[in-house]
């Protein structure tokens, strides 16, 4: 039998089985500068200050979009906005027509396999709070998006 997210598009997925699709990797909770000249992304290691590093779990879920002016809520983003989510997004993945990988809960049964596939940012996100200026975000980039 198909499992929700292999027979339904996002717009059909209820509050749970969008829910359910998130990983809790942290990724998307990272901070991202666009070149100017390019529109390349890269991704950073500093974290924002709302983001729990060790369980990456937003602290304020509930209140992020009032607390973080820049924070994504996926249900209100434009598909185009996608190319600032992770490449191994689930909410990414379906839009582009992909399977999730074998280490998202859903596939594994298992919340921990997303760490022990070091997939979660809990050991290499630093908080913002930790950072002295947000103008040397440059300075903590980890790899370009894709």
């Amino acid at each position: 039998m198909k499992k929700f997210w292999e027979v339904k598009i996002l717009d059909e997925l209820s509050d749970d089985e969008w829910a359910a699709l998130c990983d809790r990797c942290g990724q998307c909770c990272l901070h991202k500068i666009q070149d100017e000249d390019t529109d390349n992304i890269y991704i950073t290691r500093v974290a924002c200050k709302l983001l729990d590093i060790k369980t990456c779990q937003c602290k304020h879920y509930e209140m992020r979009t009032q607390w973080v002016q820049d924070c994504l809520d996926l249900r209100e983003m434009s598909t185009e906005e996608y190319q600032w989510l992770p490449v191994t997004c689930a909410y990414r993945l379906l839009h582009e027509g992909k399977p999730l990988f074998d280490w998202h809960p859903l596939i594994s049964g298992k919340s921990s396999s997303v760490k022990r596939a070091k997939m979660s940012v809990a050991h290499l996100a630093i908080s913002e709070t930790l950072i002295k200026n947000m103008d040397d975000l440059e300075d903590y980039i980890l790899y370009q998006q894709m």
